[in-house]
């Protein structure tokens, strides 16, 4: 509803400066600060005050004053605040929000008619997903989901570095030692399992003596050329390794949940040719240079020249990243890649070789993020197995909080006894979810440090906080419905006439707003900054209106749709960022 009253305010504006014979390109439409009870707000009299030759308030006035609310659905009245232009929502603007907002499907913007490939995770399969590689998958999961929402035709994919010389060390590695002189594994999955292979391979080769590194060295080589010359039992032996490891890394990122529609290798486009194409392309570009035995492209504005050829003609993984955007470019409208924050220069090199290449790199953006650490620092390594992975992460997230649920069960304040069964769903969507949810609501360009009890404050604004919010709206629900009291299907706004109620209202509204916005500039975590005030305004609620023991029927059944409304808006907002709405809590 919000999107309808900004698009009214918008023409409103539009028709007052044209009658006023002033520039309409910038309408200085914003939101008002909380403390400003408006809906819609907009600074255009400061930007006309010089043109005018009038002070800003002058300004606002006169525009306010050409404007006839009478002549709008959602749009109640117009007033100025200094030089700002103030507008308020209508009655049917708020009993339009209540009747939608009840829809399973409220906040779902129209079809763009536009495909966009989310690209993310993309982590080397050399072992366990890690905590510090955490926010990738979680960032790029929600990321996903919200463009989903927001119109766009999706696909996700991780794109899997198979040909890289850490997979060929993987591989020989896998092939030279003997599972009895390697430790247990840490769990019973596949990754676990293989990873121990590629840390034997790592230690051997650093306290070799150089006679047997420079025959390991010799058999990594041969691996890494099998690759170039598309020699099928090569593709043969690391695709063995790195579908076992994808294989356990697949499990882990489904508990989170991050799930992919494709899974696009390195190696495709060494096989197809696309790679040798791009090779003899760059060869071609006035910026490439033959220098130090390899080939390499002198980009302007660049310290470091970008190899793409080594001197035993193997190529690089930009080279190969290269044919495969020329890929996404043709397969979709747009293409955004989730990618750490170490990757920014190879990201600035790649878009640059793009556009030499003739491509329209406007239709390509990255999403940079930082680093997931722990309390105290712990290092990350697959390679000397060290660092905390994601699954033992998650296990203790599920563990705090299961004892956090059994210890409110005795002040639970509904009636429906929960079996161990159910606790443990509970936790599991509890626990999952405050790890995600603490990840997603960070800007992602900021560095964080996890910590458990902030994440898994149940009075905070936290995961289980927002949580909680849906579960007594379902509890409200329900209990209404065995007294067969059912929420209004049309609702007097009179009837909700208290500031908690219309502040609610207000920001249900707001939701779909909040979905264009993430969406526009690819920031899941408004959507999660959101459900933190959709929390606070509807305990305010909870706190300030009875919902079922309200004075009459009809307020009742008014405020129930409200609840309703609050219920699906709040489901659909968590669900964005991946967590879990539970029923009960």
């Amino acid at each position: 509803m919000y999107l309808s009253l900004r698009s009214e305010v918008e023409d409103a504006l539009e028709a007052a400066l044209s009658a006023l014979d002033l520039p309409t390109e910038d309408l200085g439409i914003e939101r008002p600060p909380e403390d400003v009870d408006a809906a819609v707000a907009s600074s255009v009299a400061f930007r006309l005050a010089g043109e005018v030759g009038a002070p800003p308030p002058k300004v606002a006035a006169d525009v306010a004053s050409e404007i006839d609310p009478a002549g709008y659905d959602y749009l109640g009245r117009v007033d100025t605040q200094g030089p700002y232009i103030n507008f308020f929502p209508a009655d049917r603007y708020l009993s339009d929000t209540v009747e939608r907002a009840q829809s399973t499907e409220y906040g779902r913007l129209d079809d763009h008619d536009s495909s966009v490939v989310v690209e993310h995770t993309s982590a080397n399969p050399t072992g366990p997903v890690h905590v510090g590689r955490a926010r990738n998958p979680i960032v790029g999961d929600a990321l996903a989901r919200v463009l989903d929402f927001a119109g766009y035709d999706v696909d996700t994919h991780y794109y899997v570095n198979d040909a890289g010389r850490q997979v060929a060390v993987f591989t020989w590695a896998y092939e030279t030692f003997d599972e009895r002189d390697l430790p247990e594994p840490d769990r019973d999955k596949p990754d676990y399992d293989l990873v121990r292979y590629y840390r034997k391979g790592n230690a051997y080769l650093e306290d070799a003596d150089p006679a047997d590194e420079e025959a390991a060295e010799a058999e990594i080589e041969a691996i890494m050329q099998g690759l170039e010359a598309g020699d099928e039992a090569t593709y043969e032996r690391v695709g063995e390794v790195v579908d076992g490891v994808l294989d356990g890394m697949t499990q882990t990122l489904e508990r989170l949940p991050a799930e992919f529609d494709e899974f696009v290798k390195e190696t495709r486009f060494m096989r197809s040719g696309a790679t040798d194409d791009v090779v003899d392309r760059l060869k071609d570009l006035d910026e490439a240079v033959y220098e130090e035995d390899a080939w390499q492209l002198d980009l302007e504005g660049f310290e470091k020249n970008l190899v793409f050829l080594r001197s035993d003609d193997t190529t690089l993984y930009t080279t190969r990243d290269i044919a495969h955007h020329e890929w996404k470019f043709e397969e979709y409208d747009r293409a955004v890649t989730v990618i750490g924050e170490d990757h920014k220069l190879t990201f600035e090199q790649l878009n640059e070789t793009l556009e030499l290449l003739g491509h329209d790199t406007d239709r390509l953006d990255q999403v940079f993020y930082s680093w997931v650490n722990l309390p105290g620092g712990e290092g990350m390594s697959t390679r000397e197995g060290t660092g905390v992975d994601l699954d033992d992460l998650l296990d203790e997230a599920i563990d705090r909080a299961r004892d956090e649920v059994e210890d409110r069960l005795d002040d639970r304040l509904r009636d429906d006894d929960l079996d161990e069964g159910d606790v443990e769903r509970i936790a599991e969507q509890v626990g999952t979810g405050a790890v995600r949810y603490d990840i997603v609501s960070k800007q992602p360009t900021k560095s964080i440090t996890f910590e458990w009890e902030r994440a898994l404050d149940f009075e905070a604004q936290s995961a289980p906080y927002v949580q909680y919010v849906h579960a007594r709206a379902c509890g409200i629900l329900g209990e209404a419905e065995s007294e067969g009291l059912e929420p209004a299907e049309t609702v007097d706004p009179a009837l909700l006439d208290t500031d908690a109620e219309r502040d609610l209202l207000r920001t249900i509204a707001r939701f779909p707003a909040v979905v264009e916005e993430a969406a526009e500039e690819l920031e899941p975590h408004r959507v999660a900054t959101y459900t933190r005030s959709f929390a606070e305004q509807f305990n305010a609620f909870y706190r300030e209106c009875p919902v079922l023991t309200a004075e009459d029927e009809e307020t009742r059944r008014a405020r129930l749709a409200l609840v309703a409304a609050a219920r699906e808006t709040v489901g659909n907002a968590l669900g964005l960022v991946g967590v879990a709405a539970p029923d009960s809590m």
